[in-house]
């Protein structure tokens, strides 16, 4: 899995994950922070949220296309510098707006930082993932391209796990320094008694009792909520030095991937390899076929973005803060560490052929299992005081400690000729997709709408949201890691940076159409909102697997299925 990889995957991919480490620590808690900072309601604050998501999978169609014609080094170079920019507005303290947010500079402020990041990711997202592409140009490398795409999505993984634990912590430091604790039921409440809106007498009670009946009692909203608010911007500020480390990774390993993408002409023909051009039949069929797996990818990223919005305000309001048994230290973002070890040193001991490597790989295993049980018999029975940002992290872990078992399946399909083509898997990924809203559905059943403020009468486990994140893991890594592996097998060499830049463009239209859900969240029965994300799921499956030859067809080098003569691997090859 790791042997035989260019030096410059290891360089770039580093290089990402210190990116999307400060990425999806901001991502973690960007809803919760609209609300905390502004007083938005659900509805308001999934707008800015699916549309900032949706720039940043969009820019990277325009990013694209600027290192076509320039440079994709100096690109990715520029885009690191935008969106470390981006984090500093972000991080720098504005105070509480009085009144509404539209009134207040601040939200203009957060608005134009948020554009910043957008547009840097632009240049940076996409064209990395071209030159991690184009490393695989080289016949030396060829074979591995499917694998290394799969270790790259790993490491962007490996960021996202760690970030919304760094949140959660900073969060509680910035309480604890006032003397506060967060409760998820608390924070609307506050919103809602600084509004000056009528509050149910019960909950009302819950807010004075929570904050020890105070002799001002809408002084202690305010100081309750900046405060939360002050914690959020301290992991703004964690997110600049994220992207310091990432640009730091990138300049100082530039050895190691120079002879790739510095222009268009590279990017189609790699340290010496030559491409063989495509005639104009060729390129149609496969820019078509790219795009009908494009309007499929669209409804995957609108149920699948989910995680930062309906499924965060789930934890919120339905979600018990409490957890209690062997799942209490899947809270400690080092036991989830810990187990990624063991996983792996698992996987090398059964694979390697050397004893020294076997005996290592033993010792490593040994370690991490008196490791988990370190952090059993530490870690606070139940532990308390969950905040919604951290179910988060389930998703990334899950990635990272399902990758070998992925590649490991796939590798033996491919060698039995059983390996399903790139498409089906994205059919696939999307029957996967409404199973994991599935597990939603029943374990909301009976829950009713949700509140406009506060927590539900009725709290679930935090069990059903880790095995919700389990089920979409799945679905993912039948989607996402092959599909980048994908545009950069099947684009004609003149189109891969647009190509690529489509792909998030796809992604992009996803991401903005996640504001749906949230506007029904306070309006219809929970187990029917993820009931219809389950049909959009099932719709999506069969579009896809109804055009199924056609797809197959463009994409293929086999004379059966409208041969392509060039040197770039048929997608049946497709190994996640």
């Amino acid at each position: 899995m790791f042997k035989n990889q260019p030096k410059g995957l290891y360089v770039l991919a580093l290089a990402n994950t210190g990116e999307r480490f400060g990425y999806y620590t901001m991502l973690a808690i960007l809803l919760l922070f609209l609300q905390a900072k502004f007083a938005l309601p659900t509805a308001t604050a999934g707008l800015i949220y699916s549309t900032f998501l949706a720039l940043v999978y969009f820019m990277p169609m325009v990013g694209g296309a600027i290192a076509d014609k320039w440079n994709f080094q100096k690109t990715v170079t520029l885009g690191i510098i935008v969106m470390f920019l981006g984090y500093l507005v972000m991080a720098i303290p504005t105070s509480m707006p009085e009144g509404s947010a539209f009134a207040s500079p601040a939200f203009y402020i957060m608005l134009l930082a948020l554009l910043l990041i957008s547009c840097g990711t632009g240049l940076f997202k996409g064209n990395l993932q071209v030159m991690v592409g184009d490393l695989y140009n080289d016949p030396r490398y060829s074979s591995k391209r499917d694998v290394a795409f799969s270790l790259f999505y790993m490491a962007i993984n490996i960021g996202a796990m760690f970030a919304p634990s760094v949140t959660e912590a900073l969060c509680k430091v910035a309480l604890a320094a006032q003397d506060l604790v967060y409760n998820p039921a608390i924070p609307g409440l506050c919103n809602k008694f600084i509004a000056g809106d009528e509050i149910d007498p019960d909950k009302l009670l819950l807010l004075t009792e929570f904050a020890k009946s105070p002799a001002d009692l809408m002084a202690w909203c305010k100081t309750y909520m900046a405060t939360i608010s002050t914690g959020y911007s301290y992991a703004f500020a964690v997110a600049c030095g994220s992207m310091v480390l990432s640009f730091i990774i990138y300049k100082a390993g530039r050895r190691t991937y120079a002879s790739v993408s510095d222009n268009k002409t590279a990017a189609a023909s790699s340290n010496g390899a030559p491409v063989k051009e495509l005639t104009k039949e060729q390129t149609k069929s496969r820019i078509t076929a790219l795009l009908l797996v494009f309007t499929v990818v669209i409804f995957f990223w609108m149920v699948f973005h989910q995680n930062g919005l309906t499924l965060t305000k789930f934890a919120e309001a339905f979600t018990t803060s409490e957890c209690y048994g062997w799942t209490r230290i899947a809270f400690n973002v080092w036991a989830l560490a810990t187990i990624v070890v063991g996983v792996y040193a698992t996987f090398n001991l059964i694979q390697s052929k050397g004893r020294t490597s076997r005996i290592i790989s033993a010792i490593v295993l040994l370690a991490a299992l008196t490791g988990l049980y370190f952090f059993y018999t530490s870690t606070e029975d139940p532990v308390t005081g969950l905040q919604p940002q951290i179910f988060q992290q389930f998703n990334p872990f899950y990635v990272v400690a399902l990758t070998p078992f992925s590649v490991a399946l796939f590798s033996w399909l491919a060698k039995k000729q059983k390996d399903p083509s790139a498409p089906r898997k994205i059919g696939y990924g999307m029957l996967v997709a409404g199973l994991g809203f599935g597990v939603m559905a029943i374990g909301s059943i009976g829950l009713g709408i949700a509140p406009a403020e506060g927590q539900a009468s009725t709290l679930v486990s935090p069990n059903w949201l880790m095995g919700t994140y389990l089920v979409l893991t799945f679905a993912e890594l039948l989607l996402s890691p092959m599909g980048i592996s994908f545009v950069s097998k099947v684009a004609p060499p003149k189109y891969k940076g647009a190509m690529m830049g489509c792909w998030f463009g796809a992604t992009a239209i996803g991401n903005f159409l996640t504001a749906i859900p949230a506007m029904l969240w306070d309006k219809i029965d929970v187990a029917l909102l993820w009931t219809i994300l389950i049909g959009l799921c099932l719709l999506s499956a069969a579009f896809i697997f109804s055009i199924m030859k056609k797809l197959e067809a463009a994409t293929s080098d086999t004379e059966e299925a409208a041969p392509v003569e060039d040197d770039l691997e048929t997608v049946e090859d497709d190994v996640i």
